[in-house]
């Protein structure tokens, strides 16, 4: 049952009344987020679209915690288990992927609801935020390869020339961010830091009833996770990462760095002891969840729902349900 629900008014309502309404249903894992979507689109005629960077992988089903079949009781689900996991999944593919969904949901007279923990994915949905340089891979590679060769110090000298700014905010050793920031103005002629203002000055892409779930004692919502990671384990998720292993995916790609695939990773390659591996994932999941609500505290417009020891998930749609049609 619910024990706790928090609302501040969105003074932005009235101004984005034009805009398509979506709701979203987010939080920490293991706070009951899946089940909530499906009953919450059941009830008004809905469809789910993942926001979930993990889920979108294709063989990852245990440690992402995948809901099954029959557990979507024939509610359409969206970008999940689309891409392969040998492969790599970007924000800004998301961006395209997710608009895409949303609007055709829309177009259906159906209502979109996105489920998932991926903070980054759904703000960057919600706000309008545009990825231009998704990249060129290429011309990555080129520039790592001259970062390696000339040094960080060079390549911060080299990249004052056209964007001071950002030349002052990136330190020598920060490979990632000095090679994108000349990625992105070797694709788009814009510097990084026009690109970012840019973006960030871009209007709402939706209205968006948001709505996060947790527990109101936090060593509860621990445990449950605690809990859930007994359960991958005891449902096969050593079996899961042995089979990618098996299918090709090398233990650096992108998918592999999932909590839960990476610790299993290195226990099945005798790093660590299988013990030491789960609770690995454990503390990993926790300061994830811990990372997850800060996250979302920052946006003081979000509904927060939360539960006690117990989780009426049906009681919660009805009521978000209501909340809904009312608007």
């Amino acid at each position: 049952m619910i024990c706790d629900c928090e609302e501040k008014q969105d003074t932005r309502t009235v101004h984005l009344s034009h805009l398509s309404q979506i709701i979203v249903i987010t939080g920490p894992t293991a706070t009951g987020k899946t089940a909530v979507g499906i009953e919450l689109a059941k009830l008004l005629d809905g469809e789910v679209v993942s926001a979930d960077s993990m889920q979108v992988y294709k063989h990852m089903d245990i440690g992402t915690a995948k809901p099954s079949f029959d557990e979507m009781q024939g509610i359409p689900h969206h970008l999940i288990g689309i891409v392969e996991p040998w492969n790599t999944y970007s924000v800004a593919r998301y961006i395209d992927d997710a608009s895409q969904c949303v609007g055709d949901i829309l177009r259906r007279n159906k209502v979109p609801i996105l489920v998932g923990g991926t903070g980054l994915y759904i703000e960057s949905l919600l706000s309008g935020r545009e990825f231009s340089a998704r990249g060129d891979s290429e011309l990555r590679k080129a520039l790592e390869a001259e970062y390696d060769l000339v040094g960080g110090n060079e390549m911060l000298e080299r990249l004052r020339e056209f964007d001071y700014f950002s030349s002052q905010k990136l330190y020598a050793n920060d490979k990632k961010r000095i090679v994108r920031a000349f990625e992105v103005f070797k694709t788009t002629g814009k510097t990084i830091s026009q690109h970012d203002f840019e973006t960030k000055s871009l209007p709402p892409r939706y209205a968006a009833s948001k709505i996060a779930l947790t527990y109101a004692d936090r060593a509860e919502l621990y445990e449950r996770i605690d809990r859930r990671v007994d359960v991958m384990i005891s449902s096969g998720l050593e079996r899961e990462v042995r089979t990618l292993f098996e299918m090709g995916v090398v233990p650096n790609a992108t998918s592999m760095q999932a909590i839960g695939y990476k610790e299993m990773a290195q226990a099945i390659s005798g790093e660590v002891t299988m013990g030491k591996a789960i609770d690995t994932i454990k503390m990993e999941s926790r300061r994830y969840a811990k990372r997850q609500l800060s996250w979302l505290r920052r946006d003081d417009k979000t509904k927060w729902v939360k539960w006690d020891k117990h989780i009426d998930t049906l009681d919660c749609a009805q009521r978000l349900a209501e909340d809904y049609e009312k608007k």
